[in-house]
């Protein structure tokens, strides 16, 4: 990862995403996530004070041992049990079927290998378990779409591989996952990244038997 990637960017993240608009929509994305709960991307644990009563446990995917470091804080004070499991959200160390919740929030637009990453979340989530994902991605707007692709070589040179120019709702689709639901809006904050797309998709259920 290079002494910027392991040790500047974790830092840079952690104080860019803990401001007060980000928290208003970890809110409301995590809202009705219930059971055993796998976060890939967790970062320095800004999810973990947004998490409702329902949740019994969350399973942590985090690449950067900074980050970890960093969550420690955060892990301590949450009277949720957290375990980390694994370094790569392409491949998740997790027995099929594991999990009630996927839990998504900006880290599909930088996990290189995302096509392969949604289906180990369609494997590792049980019948009718659910993907809760909010994820900036490319905006419907022309002008700021041509931005966004001018810029993305930039970006992830210098945002750990993140993309401005993913179409979310498109990778779900395409997923084994069933998209039941997305918004699309844009918060505030420089327009090339702030286009959210906010959703649920789930795993299909297990056929009735007769």
């Amino acid at each position: 990862m290079g002494l910027y990637g392991e040790h500047v960017l974790p830092r840079g993240v952690n104080w860019c995403m803990a401001r007060p608009e980000f928290a208003e929509q970890r809110a409301a994305v995590l809202a009705d996530v219930a059971g055993r709960v796998l976060e890939l991307g967790f970062g320095s644990g800004l999810n973990l004070e947004h998490y409702p009563s329902a949740v019994s446990e969350v399973v942590a995917l985090e690449p950067s041992r900074v980050a970890r470091r960093l969550a420690a804080e955060r892990v301590a004070r949450s009277p949720l049990p957290v375990v980390f499991e694994g370094l790569d959200g392409a491949s998740i160390p997790l027995a099929d079927a594991s999990v009630d919740a996927v839990v998504s929030t900006w880290t599909l637009c930088t996990i290189a290998d995302v096509e392969s990453a949604l289906r180990e979340v369609a494997r590792v989530l049980r019948p009718g378990g659910i993907l809760r994902f909010l994820e900036h991605g490319l905006s419907p707007e022309p002008g700021v779409a041509r931005w966004q692709h001018r810029l993305n070589p930039i970006q992830k040179l210098f945002a750990g591989g993140c993309h401005l120019n993913r179409r979310i709702d498109e990778l779900v689709q395409a997923s084994p996952l069933r998209l039941e639901a997305v918004e699309q809006f844009t918060m505030r904050g420089p327009r090339v990244a702030s286009h959210l797309y906010r959703g649920t998709a789930r795993r299909a259920p297990r056929p009735r038997t007769t």
